[in-house]
């Protein structure tokens, strides 16, 4: 290694090491911003059909009748 001993090699695995972190925190950023855009965590239909039946915004009959037609399609 040219006379650097063990310097050389873990210069080499710190350097490998950066990249790495490079890369993933990238990967990351970029995996945030598309979650920032799409409205962070998406809720599924039952889930907004359950909430809108707790806060008494439909009756059961109503209920049951959307929850029956979103669990068949």
């Amino acid at each position: 290694m040219m006379g650097f001993g063990y310097f050389g090699i873990f210069g080499a695995i710190l350097m490998l090491l950066f990249w790495i972190a490079i890369i993933a925190g990238v990967v990351w950023f970029i995996k945030w911003l598309f979650e920032q855009s799409s409205g962070g965590s998406r809720k599924s239909a039952l889930e907004i059909l359950d909430e809108k039946y707790a806060r008494g915004e439909m009756d059961d009959e109503e209920y049951e009748r959307r929850r029956r037609k979103l669990l068949e399609g």
